[in-house]
């Protein structure tokens, strides 16, 4: 009696086989007569095929992670697409939905919405989203060609509630990248002290209850039913501490949540010439210089306030230190906030060019991130790939980034002063050449693209398994 043995691993070994033959088993070959011609070898090769759905191509930072997500999967053999509402460039990897005037009335119809239940209140009009406005995807051809269909920034306007339900529905593998709490709360992205998500959503602060009823309680409701029949659908989060926090919302009762961070292309940003990158950017040559990175740095949520209060820590303080200081401010509203620094200020507006990007980071010094709320930075893990030592806030997933005195300092939650005090210590104190190696090693042993390449090649296999077996 022949005993047979079939293991199933999703292990380094065995991930290649898997993706090569999208989850199947290799199939027995059958014995032949000893003078019959040889058959033709079955052909078992075709890549898996993966579709990226997100808003933006390019303009975001679930964008921006989306598409490296994407080089880094075909680099390691995935054939990999995306799909956007916002399509930026004219590469072929890279689909438009159809119907551009009808998917702008979406958008502007949810924000139309939206601002009525606000009593015409723009205040926190961009700071949630309802999602009763999309585009049905699972039409188009790339989608019936995709073996998993990987979601992640999908609201203003992409995809609705309803739209999430038919792709649900399709049979096809999900996997859904977190980039804020909005899967995991009924309309907000930020949740900023708020546990209602764990118990369940209504009143919110952002929206609260009106002449329209309580629409954050009709979303959670409508969330629970999607999800409900969602069958093994993963939930991916960027950091573990969006992962602790997605596993404690009510909504994600029971799902799969596992935390793999975004990966960086350290071909591209990479240390280089400071002298040269200050050159070519106009920055001056002898001072110290803090970078400050943000769509758009004036926003409350960037913390420039306390930044503005740390620089006037530091002038009070250790004037012989900031004497010979700056900082440059990459991202849109800069000059408004120009003056407001007991320091010179460069502000160097919204930048789109990535050989500026990287001439800003290695022209710096040092890499500041004030923020109250954040995922896993692009910009911390681009600052450290070129060799900057970073400081920022004890929250979300920058103190997983940031080893404190090891690569830069993580300074208590909302205290200007000891924010002023990391940057005193990361430019006076600290071995600046040991601080810049630590960061780079930090990024090439954690956030390479073949690593989350193949962490996120073993989740698309978990999935494709849980539908074709049910397991």
């Amino acid at each position: 009696m022949v005993k047979i043995i079939v293991t199933w691993g999703f292990g380094f070994r065995n991930f290649n086989y898997i993706c090569i033959n999208n989850g199947r088993p290799p199939t027995p070959t059958p014995a032949r007569p000893r003078h019959a011609p040889a058959a033709r070898e079955p052909h078992y090769h075709t890549a898996m095929r993966v579709l990226i759905v997100n808003t933006s191509e390019k303009t975001g930072g679930a964008a921006v992670a989306a598409n490296r997500l994407m080089e880094a999967l075909k680099n390691n053999g995935v054939k990999a697409k995306m799909l956007v509402r916002d399509k930026e460039t004219d590469l072929i990897t890279v689909v438009a939905t159809p119907h551009q005037l009808l998917m702008q009335w979406r958008f502007l119809w949810e924000r139309l919405v939206i601002f009525l239940h606000t009593h015409f209140s723009r205040k926190h009009l961009f700071e949630i989203d309802i999602a009763n406005a999309g585009a049905d995807i699972t039409g188009l051809r790339e989608f019936k060609e995709a073996d998993v269909i990987h979601l992640h920034w999908v609201n203003q306007g992409m995809l609705s509630l309803s739209d999430i339900r038919k792709i649900l529905d399709s049979g096809k593998p999900v996997v859904w990248t977190m980039h804020d709490m909005w899967p995991a709360t009924a309309i907000c992205h930020l949740t900023l002290g708020c546990r209602k998500f764990t118990t369940g959503c209504s009143a919110c602060p952002l929206l609260p209850a009106g002449l329209f009823g309580d629409t954050a309680r009709h979303v959670w409701r409508k969330k629970q039913r999607l999800l409900k029949g969602g069958g093994r659908l993963i939930f991916v989060a960027c950091s573990k501490w969006l992962a602790s926090e997605a596993r404690q919302s009510k909504l994600l009762e029971g799902k799969s949540v596992v935390s793999i961070p975004n990966p960086i292309d350290r071909r591209v940003f990479c240390p280089g010439d400071k002298a040269e990158a200050r050159r070519m950017l106009g920055l001056p040559e002898g001072r110290r210089l803090m970078l400050f990175v943000a769509q758009r740095v004036s926003s409350g949520n960037k913390g420039a306030a306390y930044l503005i209060e740390a620089c006037r820590l530091l002038s009070e303080r250790h004037p012989d230190i900031a004497a010979n200081m700056g900082i440059v401010m990459l991202g849109g509203s800069g000059i408004e906030l120009a003056g407001q620094f007991a320091i010179p200020a460069y502000p160097l507006g919204y930048v789109s060019d990535t050989e500026r990007i990287v001439a800003a980071y290695r022209a710096a010094d040092l890499f500041v991130m004030p923020s109250l709320s954040e995922n896993l930075p692009n910009t911390i893990m681009e600052a450290m790939a070129c060799g900057v030592p970073c400081v920022g806030f004890n929250t979300g997933g920058i103190p997983e980034m940031i080893d404190h005195r090891r690569n830069g300092y993580v300074a208590a939650y909302k205290d200007a002063a000891d924010l002023a005090a990391g940057i005193r210590w990361a430019l006076a104190d600290a071995d600046a050449e040991e601080l810049g190696r630590n960061a780079v090693h930090k990024v090439s042993v954690s956030y390479s693209q073949q690593s989350v390449a193949i962490k996120y090649i073993e989740v698309y296999n978990q999935a494709v398994a849980y539908k074709r077996y049910s397991l």
